[in-house]
């Protein structure tokens, strides 16, 4: 199993996809409990969801699963969300609070360290290369970082998600034109609820990667798993609803791209 997969584009726009992986070393899934055996906090099938909306985008998909060790957390261990339950580095409970490993073999520190080379570095080094790749083609980089999850989790937040959870950490990780574009569209599709910057602001990728002043913009669209899978075992895609939020997410990335282009990169912008 690689550690991640790298669909390379000609689109301004890059696609990341931290927490679609549900591959777990032997080792590491003996050592899980019943609960974390379940993987029940994969981003189902969002790859699937995304792929052929915007043809020359840039996959990177990570192929381990988070409960081997986040993606999309910071490395140093520091919570992205201080104060509120949220999940670690290495994940020691379920998003419902229950314990994924059996008693006596949760990850040491030196297992952390080992999957952070492992696992973490590698993905990371395929998304900083392929925006760097993009950004020499065309003068900027469009990261828009691919989630979902269920929509109701008392653990980590009340009530129910919003249909479209858009993180933009305030409006610091990308141009306005771009925060607003994600948002009209989302607010024009009526059958559907958004938010923007609500429970999930954007994590550790979008922070990390974001510099709108050097021309790296980021955003992270948190999806309720309602608009398009089951939420309980055995999560199944459901075709009808995923057929019918697609064509939403295509507008959200073909716009992206327009306006990338038109508005963050003329002058820079080199031949495709």
């Amino acid at each position: 199993m690689k550690p991640v997969t790298v669909r390379s584009g000609k689109s301004p726009i890059v696609l990341a996809f931290p927490h679609v992986g549900t591959h777990v070393p032997d080792q590491i899934f003996n050592q899980l409990s019943a609960v974390g055996k379940k993987l029940s906090d994969t981003d189902w099938h969002v790859d699937r969801l995304y792929d052929g909306l915007l043809p020359e985008a840039t996959m990177v998909v990570a192929g381990f699963h988070r409960y081997v060790i986040d993606a999309n957390r910071d490395p140093s261990g520091v919570s992205l969300y201080p104060g509120q339950n949220t999940t670690t580095l290495v994940p020691t409970t379920d998003f419902d609070g229950q314990p994924i490993w059996q008693e006596g073999h949760e990850p040491t520190k030196s297992d952390i360290e080992e999957r952070r080379v492992a696992f973490h570095a590698p993905y990371h080094k395929a998304l900083a290369a392929e925006i760097n790749r993009v950004k020499e083609l065309h003068g900027f980089a469009v990261l828009y970082d691919c989630h979902s999850i269920r929509s109701e989790i008392a653990y980590l937040f009340d009530g129910k998600l919003p249909d479209f959870n858009i993180g933009t950490n305030g409006g610091t990780t990308c141009a306005p034109e771009l925060e607003a574009h994600v948002l009209s569209t989302c607010a024009a599709a009526t059958d559907y609820s958004h938010v923007l910057n609500g429970r999930f602001k954007g994590g550790w990728t979008t922070r990390h990667y974001a510099n709108p002043a050097e021309d790296v913009h980021v955003i992270q669209m948190e999806l309720a798993q309602s608009t398009y899978c089951m939420e309980t075992d055995p999560w199944d895609y459901i075709d009808v609803k995923a057929e019918k939020l697609r064509p939403v997410l295509k507008s959200i990335l073909v716009g992206l791209e327009d306006i990338a282009i038109r508005k963050l990169g003329p002058s820079r912008t080199k031949s495709r």
